[in-house]
């Protein structure tokens, strides 16, 4: 089994007000279908309202993030699945119910993870 990242930023989730709810139940049947599949690790949305903090190796703390992350945001789910077709799968259940396309990504193997 091999982990992938599915994530998309969210100024490509182009959905009316109206329309939220409904996107929002169609992304929760599908983090149920996963849940119930066995293959849900983790998934969420980066709170946007919450500014970055880059925490160094003394613990100081500073405002701000590595540049080429700055514009970090949108959502993220972590699946465990057996092959990349499968990943490519449950990208495309997300991108339906999202209603926008999905980056997809494999993590590297970690057995200490």
């Amino acid at each position: 089994m091999t982990k992938y990242l599915i994530s998309f930023p969210s100024g490509e989730m182009d959905v009316s007000p109206e329309d939220l709810p409904a996107v929002a139940d169609a992304a929760h049947a599908v983090v149920r279908e996963a849940k119930a599949a066995g293959v849900w690790v983790f998934g969420g949305g980066i709170d946007e309202s919450v500014p970055p903090v880059m925490v160094a190796g003394d613990g100081t703390v500073t405002e701000g993030t590595y540049p080429q992350t700055a514009r970090l945001e949108g959502g993220y789910t972590v699946l465990d699945v057996p092959s990349r077709e499968a990943a490519e799968e449950w990208a495309a259940k997300i991108a339906v119910a999202c209603r926008c396309a999905q980056e997809l990504r494999a993590f590297q193997d970690d057995p200490e993870s």
